[in-house]
């Protein structure tokens, strides 16, 4: 039997790392310390040489296409999905992926986020594997993380007698203090960051929720009860998980069981939390600069740019984070990063849309540029990618004109359905039942010239969808 079962918490909005970071493309599915992988991929990667499952990965509904692709990438196409209708805190995430787990073995699981950085993955596996035999033998373990410095930002453990070969009692958990309290919880030794992550059997968890919390593990049978099963992607009922408390495993569980064991880490660990704690882990110039993209400078100290599209140019700054993309620039302080979400408040409040999505937008078929727009217009520049086909579908109140770039469209339009190739267009009018789809091996780019009364997103009525989608 496999001994490690990962179960991969990707719900989080990383709402401080806007513009970056946004609600329908959150930090767990961005390269922020990788340019190659994702978050949620360095965190799957970091995992190689462990005897381990598929991961299981836990992610809201309306990213769901986001992480299938990514594992897709990894190779782990046949990885579960669990798919929350809404945020409920880590422990219903965690009840309703312990059932399923439960349903045929009882593994040990390891309960990872989808956002943390680690950049020692020996010691990090090290810890790993001392964990396990204090998992089997039915305790319930945490990671503690060796401070490096007095920290506010995080909660703490404080360690207690010797468990095991590598673990330790846990004599309490304590909120974030203030500076000179974790200057205090510094100085003894006996002090260990909050990380986060957890293994445990999952029968144990689910029989310490039972103590705990059984209104939490009752909403969360319901929900997988009255669940759906959509290939690799496993649907909870919206109703009855929407009626499960929220709370988090700390509160509900690890708080309160007599069999909560710490099992230290030292493996250069980082929650990514803002832009400050970024600069922090990545690779500075001689100046303490972290440049990114296409940027120019003169005698800039201590200063993160992130430039995503055009050239950023910077001149004498010193302990700023600028951050560049196609329809936002943040400046910021880095000593007040953590009020960037007071930013995405006012978005919020003000119905501005750059909180939800960047001005490039994913589909399970490809994606779309918004590059233009204006009275009675918008203009898309879309690709499609090989063998992918958008929903058959109809506006009430837009027509399209589609000018192929690149590749070779299949397009239907009312009876008809024909091929669109390269430097030729086809127009669709108001009202008229149509889809388009990518017949070929290469990707199909695509400009869309949309015109009407009204141009939203919600002005789609689908008849047909291979992706599910209502």
């Amino acid at each position: 039997m496999l001994k490690i079962f990962p179960v991969i918490l990707a719900g989080g909005s990383g709402s401080r790392l806007w513009p970056l970071s946004r609600q329908l493309n959150p930090k767990q599915f961005l390269p922020l310390a990788d340019v190659n992988l994702s978050m949620l991929q360095a965190t799957v990667q970091r995992m190689s040489g462990l005897e381990t499952a598929l991961p299981t990965l836990i992610c809201n509904e309306q990213h769901r296409f986001l992480a299938a692709e990514q594992m897709r990438l990894l190779g782990m196409e046949q990885a579960k999905i669990l798919l929350e209708p809404v945020g409920r805190n880590t422990a219903p995430a965690i009840a309703v992926a312990a059932l399923q787990a439960c349903e045929n073995e009882d593994p040990v699981l390891l309960v990872l986020a989808a956002d943390h950085l680690i950049q020692d993955v020996e010691a990090f596996q090290a810890s790993i594997q001392a964990a396990l035999p204090l998992a089997e033998a039915g305790k319930l373990v945490t990671f503690g993380i060796v401070p490096s410095h007095p920290e506010t930002g995080y909660g703490y453990i404080e360690r207690g007698s010797k468990v095991g070969d590598g673990g330790f009692a846990v004599s309490r958990f304590v909120e974030k203090p203030n500076l000179a309290t974790a200057q205090d919880y510094l100085a003894t030794g006996s002090y260990y960051w909050n990380s986060g992550m957890f293994m445990f059997r999952a029968s144990r968890y689910l029989e310490e929720l039972q103590q705990f919390r059984p209104d939490i593990l009752a909403a969360c049978r319901k929900a997988l009860a009255g669940g759906t099963q959509d290939l690799h992607f496993t649907r909870v009922d919206a109703a009855a998980f929407t009626e499960c408390p929220e709370d988090s495993i700390d509160y509900a569980v690890m708080e309160k069981t007599e069999d909560a064991v710490m099992v230290p880490l030292d493996a250069g660990w980082s929650d990514i939390g803002s832009w400050s704690a970024l600069w922090d882990v990545s690779e500075k110039d001689e100046q303490g600069n972290v440049f990114k993209g296409d940027v120019l400078d003169q005698r800039s100290r201590n200063t993160y740019v992130h430039a995503d599209n055009r050239l950023v140019a910077t001149v004498g700054v010193e302990d700023l984070v600028i951050v560049e993309t196609k329809d936002a620039v943040l400046v910021a302080h880095k000593d007040h990063v953590q009020d960037v979400k007071k930013i995405v408040e006012q978005l919020k409040s003000g119905a501005r849309g750059e909180h939800i999505n960047h001005r490039e937008v994913y589909r399970p078929w490809g994606m779309y540029d918004s590059i233009d727009n204006g009275h009675r217009y918008q203009v898309k520049r879309i690709t499609v990618q090989p063998g992918a086909k958008l929903s058959v579908q109809m506006h009430h109140h837009r027509a399209e004109h589609w000018i192929v770039v690149s590749g070779t469209a299949k397009v239907t339009n009312g009876d008809q359905t024909y091929l669109v190739t390269e430097n030729q267009s086809t127009y669709i009018p108001i009202g008229q039942v149509h889809a388009l789809e990518n017949p070929g091996v290469i990707p199909l780019e695509l400009i869309e010239v949309q015109s009407g009364s009204y141009l939203g997103e919600d002005d789609i009525v689908r008849f047909e969808d291979k992706y599910g989608r209502a």
